[in-house]
């Protein structure tokens, strides 16, 4: 049971965040249902599989963060293709930091004020699309919010996907014309490209994200309850299956955190030696979900689309809040935490590199000029 609350909450949290970047960065209805359908069946194959492997409760997702960074920028110079080519980039570069620990230590070496910062801005925008949707489908709006509020107040675990369920419904009564919805699942290969400005500006930040916003914090709840698996074994495996689900349209795969927390703690079973199946589970039922994604993206392409941004950002204020906090925790980093964060979510491009890669460096900079001049006075 923990298994399949786990792949439920995962998917119904973050799929709309999902399908929201993949059709900013350019994707066709096809290829974002190629991309979900990629993503839910190795998502699923892999968690099995390392599950199996470590018997320890893995539990791999998509980088919702990624997404979000999708989300919050234009669409991708020179076409969908290029995306592509970054999330191929991005998989490999997964691939180099486990097998190059000095790759990690170093991506683990960003201060945490300036990637919460980052995280931050990327997801700011889209954040604000509830309220903004208030001015276009009022009461679609404040209902899809009363019963996300109502059902936190219950159970915080099931919030998001209850207001997904909600917006699904309210969707159904709004459909406009578009493709007819079908239950055949499909893959859209999209040969990648690669341009200096999208891996500079998308694959490396994706990256980040997906190192710091994700993995990072996937360790964390493993070491929490006791499993203390190989980095090297789980960064290679996850960051492959980004790289051969890539060209199927399909964005960053990696460890997940919250539904992690899920299969990991006492909740899941009294033995921790027994854990590891809540994770098997999550992924068979992961690969089951992946089976539906036609039906999924046709739908979605068929409503509002003020109805699921407004669920995307209702998903991302749990994240950022947590960038918040993060970014405002230590007071001496204050500063360049919020440069950082003004940067990444105001949409600043210049030579074709969005501003979370620019604010990460501008706040870098500040953070390494205040911490000399300390050490100067000292």
């Amino acid at each position: 049971m923990a298994g399949i609350l786990a792949a439920f909450v995962g998917f119904g949290s973050s799929f709309a965040v999902i399908l929201r970047g993949m059709a900013a960065a350019g994707a066709s209805p096809a290829q974002a249902a190629s991309g979900l359908l990629a993503l839910c069946v190795m998502t699923g194959i892999c968690g099995i599989l390392l599950s199996l492997r470590t018997r320890m409760p893995i539990i791999v997702a998509w980088t919702t963060p990624g997404a979000a960074l999708l989300a919050s920028g234009p669409p991708v110079r020179g076409g969908f293709a290029f995306a592509v080519g970054a999330f191929l980039v991005s998989g490999l570069l997964i691939i180099l930091a486990g097998l190059w620990p000095a790759m990690s230590r170093a991506v683990a070496a960003i201060p945490r004020s300036l990637a919460s910062a980052m995280l931050g801005g990327i997801v700011f925008g889209l954040c604000l699309a509830p309220v903004l949707g208030l001015q276009e489908k009022p009461g679609f709006i404040v209902i899809i919010l009363a019963v996300w509020v109502v059902v936190g107040r219950l159970r915080r675990a099931l919030a998001v996907p209850a207001a997904v369920a909600v917006a699904v419904a309210l969707a159904a009564l709004d459909l406009h014309g578009g493709p007819a919805l079908s239950l055949r699942p499909q893959l859209v290969w999209v040969t990648p490209r690669f341009s200096l400005s999208s891996i500079v500006s998308l694959a490396v930040p994706l990256f980040v994200v997906t190192m710091a916003g994700q993995n990072i914090p996937g360790f964390a709840v493993l070491s929490m309850n006791g499993y203390r698996p190989r980095p090297a074994t789980l960064l290679g495996a996850t960051g492959l299956a980004s790289a051969l689900v890539a060209p199927f349209c399909a964005i960053s795969i990696n460890l997940a955190a919250i539904t992690a927390a899920m299969c990991a703690g006492h909740e899941a079973h009294a033995d921790p030696r027994r854990r590891w199946w809540a994770a098997a589970v999550a992924g068979g039922v992961y690969v089951g979900i992946g089976l539906f994604s036609g039906l999924i993206t046709t739908f979605i392409a068929r409503s509002s689309p003020v109805l699921i941004t407004a669920v995307a950002g209702i998903a991302l204020l749990g994240a950022l809040g947590s960038a918040v906090a993060g970014a405002t925790a230590e007071p001496a980093e204050r500063d360049a935490a919020m440069v950082t964060f003004i940067f990444a979510a105001s949409g600043f491009r210049i030579l074709g590199i969005g501003g979370a890669f620019w604010g990460l460096l501008a706040g870098g900079a500040i953070l390494a000029m205040q911490r000399y001049r300390l050490r100067r006075n000292s």
